[in-house]
C-alpha cells in the first residue's frame, strides 16, 4: 500500500532519456496525476527556496549566473564528473522533493498518481509506492536522443549516461518494464496494457472520450486514435505553413494533451495543451474561420482552466500571434495579460516561457493559483 490513503501510487524509473516523461505523460491521458520529481528538484534549488542556500554554500558562488541562480549546468559539470559531490547535492534536494510530493499528492483529488523520478528507488520513494514501473532503451538510443533532443555533445551525453547506475538494478526492482524503443504506439500498447492489468475494470474510452458543453460548443480532450482527424485539420487551417501527419500528431500527444472543440459534430478548433512542472502551456491554437474567435476560445479555455487548476497548476501561459494578442478586449474579459519573459518574476516560470514560445509569438499569462506549491515546501 502507498503512504498516501485512497491513493494508488505508480512509481515511474528508469535511467536517462529512456522514456520516463513520455510515460507519466501517457498515464496522465489515462487520468492519472503526474509528478515530475526531477523538476521539483531543480525548483528547489530556485533562489528564495529552501535548497538554494545549502548548494551554494556546499558548492561555492561560482555556480551561481549573473542574476545570482543557480546555473544548471555549472553544478552538473561539477555533479556528473564525481560521485561523492553527487551524493551530497542528492542529501538536500531529495528530502525537499519527497516534502513537496507529499504536499501535492495530498491536495490531488485523482486517485491514481505517476510519480516520476529518476531516483526513485535511491530517493526512497520507491517505499511510498504501489507498484514501480521502469522504462527502458538501448543505450545507443539514449545517446541519440540526448544529443538531438537536449542538444548535448557525444562526450557529454556519454557522461550523462555512465555517471548513473546500470539499468539492470533499477530493471530488478520493476513489477512493469516498458521498453520505449520504438513509435508511440508500440509503447502506448504496453503502456494501456500495463493499466488495464492494474485496474482491470477500467474502462479506457469512456474516460478520454469525457467532454464538457461550453456555449454551445462541446469540449473533448482528444484521444491518440484521433491523430489523424487532428493531423487533417491542422494541415488545413494552417493553409500549408504547418502539414501535420498522423504519426506527426502522435509524435506530439509525446508532450503535450488536445482540446477538440466542436460545433455539433463538426469540429471547429484544435488546442495543444501541456502541464509540466505546475504550470499550463497554450501553444498550438487552430480555430475554424466559420466561428467566433471569442467564444470558441471562451469556451476551450473554461476547459483548460479548469483541468489545469485540478492539477494544481500556478500559471497558465498562452502563446498566440502578436496580431491577436492585441485584442486587448478579447484577453481582459478572460483575465489574461501581455507579457514579457522578465516580467513573470519567478524562474521557473520564465524557463517555462522560453522553453515553450514559438518563434513570433506573443505571450499572455494569466495566474490561477495564489498559494505557489513549491514556495513553502
Amino acid at each position: 500500500m502507498s503512504a498516501w490513503p485512497g491513493k494508488f501510487v505508480i512509481g515511474l524509473t528508469g535511467n536517462i532519456a529512456t522514456g520516463k516523461s513520455l510515460v507519466r505523460r501517457m498515464l496522465e491521458h489515462l487520468g492519472a496525476y503526474g509528478i515530475d520529481a526531477d523538476a521539483l528538484g531543480h525548483r528547489a534549488m530556485a533562489r528564495g527556496a529552501p535548497g538554494y542556500q545549502p548548494v551554494v554554500e556546499t558548492f561555492g558562488r561560482w555556480i551561481l549566473n549573473s542574476d545570482d541562480q543557480i546555473d544548471r549546468g555549472r553544478l552538473a559539470k561539477v555533479v556528473f564528473s564525481d560521485v561523492d559531490a553527487l551524493a551530497r547535492l542528492e542529501a538536500i534536494i531529495h528530502p525537499l522533493v519527497i516534502q513537496a510530493v507529499d504536499l501535492m499528492t495530498m491536495r490531488t483529488n485523482r486517485s491514481v498518481i505517476a510519480l516520476e523520478a529518476i531516483k526513485l528507488i535511491e530517493s526512497g520513494l520507491h517505499n511510498k509506492c504501489d507498484t514501480i514501473w521502469v522504462t527502458h532503451a538501448p543505450q545507443e538510443i539514449q545517446l541519440a536522443r540526448l544529443m538531438h533532443r537536449r542538444h548535448m555533445g557525444e562526450i557529454q551525453a556519454n557522461q550523462r549516461i555512465t555517471a548513473q547506475p546500470p539499468p539492470e538494478q533499477k530493471i530488478e526492482s520493476a513489477d512493469i518494464i516498458i521498453n520505449n524503443h520504438g513509435s508511440f504506439e508500440e509503447t502506448w500498447q504496453q503502456v494501456l496494457a500495463a493499466w488495464q492489468q492494474l485496474f482491470p475494470t477500467f474502462d479506457a474510452e469512456t474516460i478520454l472520450a469525457a467532454s464538457t458543453t461550453e456555449g454551445g460548443f462541446t469540449v473533448q480532450r482528444a484521444r491518440p486514435r484521433q491523430a489523424e482527424e487532428i493531423a487533417a485539420f491542422i494541415s488545413r487551417l494552417s493553409e500549408g505553413s504547418t502539414v501535420m501527419s498522423r504519426e506527426d500528431v502522435l509524435d506530439a500527444f509525446g508532450d503535450k494533451a488536445y482540446m477538440l472543440l466542436r460545433s455539433e459534430k463538426d469540429l471547429v478548433g484544435v488546442l495543444g495543451w501541456q502541464v509540466e512542472n505546475l504550470i499550463a502551456r497554450v501553444d498550438d491554437i487552430y480555430i475554424e474561420h466559420t466561428v467566433s474567435y471569442q467564444e470558441a476560445m471562451e469556451a476551450v479555455l473554461c476547459e483548460i482552466e479548469q483541468a489545469s487548476i485540478e492539477l494544481q497548476c500556478e500559471i497558465i501561459l498562452l502563446f498566440v500571434t502578436p496580431n491577436i494578442a492585441r485584442e486587448t478586449y478579447l484577453w481582459t474579459d478572460l483575465g489574461y495579460e501581455l507579457r514579457t519573459v522578465s516580467s513573470l518574476g519567478i524562474r521557473a516560470w520564465q524557463e517555462a516561457a522560453v522553453e515553450s514560445m514559438p518563434h513570433k509569438s506573443a505571450m499572455l499569462f494569466k495566474q490561477i493559483r495564489s498559494d505557489r506549491v513549491l514556495r513553502p515546501m
